[in-house]
């Protein structure tokens, strides 16, 4: 009986060597005439590794019983390149209905061959929360939310140090005049950066990111001296 788990992680270490730089020996990268630097050491390993596409992907998964409860449909790799989970789908026609759900690698054995998942079955596998990809959709999404709130408060605070200045005695609305010019300045900025982010495409939006990063960062300092 072999360890899933070792298995994964050196098919993760043989994903991460392809694309190590090494010392000198030529080798041919698909789809072009470009050649790389592979030593001999690695070669070997990466010819001993074990393959993804033979080996896992697509694997019918069982439980301990020898019944079909699912099958691989992807493995998910932490930044650290270990393998940490499995995509196993169960039930479904040619993917109709299908459910996929992440199974932690240390719940998964290699015996006789054979993927096991001792005590499941496909309604415990139906059971467990459906697994989604984070689409860079949601991503993009999400970061515009977050600046979107940051110009709303800003807003919300200029008006109110704006109402506050109007009635203060002579040396206060000097300071409070010079926090909501500061405040004011910062919010068209993060206005226009953002702005400049919503009205590119879809797929350009992270170029945009590190300005709107800054220009939101510097907005929320504007609006914690205004308040403050």
């Amino acid at each position: 009986m072999k360890n899933f788990p070792s298995i994964l992680t050196m098919v993760a270490l043989a994903i991460a060597g392809a694309f190590a730089t090494i010392s000198p020996a030529s080798a041919q990268v698909a789809g072009g005439t470009t050649t790389t630097d592979v030593s001999v050491t690695e070669r070997t390993q990466l010819a001993m590794g074990w393959s993804v596409k033979k080996t896992l992907m697509g694997k019918t998964v069982y439980n301990d019983a020898g019944q079909k409860v699912g099958k691989v449909e992807d493995l998910i790799i932490s930044p650290e390149r270990n393998v940490s989970y499995v995509i196993v789908g169960a039930g479904g026609f040619i993917g109709i209905g299908r459910h996929d759900v992440a199974i932690a690698v240390s719940q998964l054995q290699e015996k006789s061959g054979r993927l096991v998942m001792a005590n499941a079955t496909q309604d415990t596998i139906k059971g467990l929360p459906a697994f989604t990809y984070s689409s860079d959709s949601a991503q993009r999404d999400r970061f515009i939310a977050e600046a979107d709130a940051d110009i709303a408060k800003a807003r919300t605070a200029a008006t109110n140090l704006e109402k506050k200045a109007s009635s203060a005695a002579t040396d206060v609305k000097a300071r409070m005049d010079s926090d909501l010019a500061t405040l004011q300045s910062d919010l068209k900025l993060a206005e226009g950066r953002l702005s400049e982010m919503k009205h590119a495409t879809a797929v350009r939006w992270k170029e945009f990111q590190s300005d709107v990063n800054a220009a939101t960062a510097r907005l929320r300092k504007s609006i914690e001296k205004a308040t403050g």
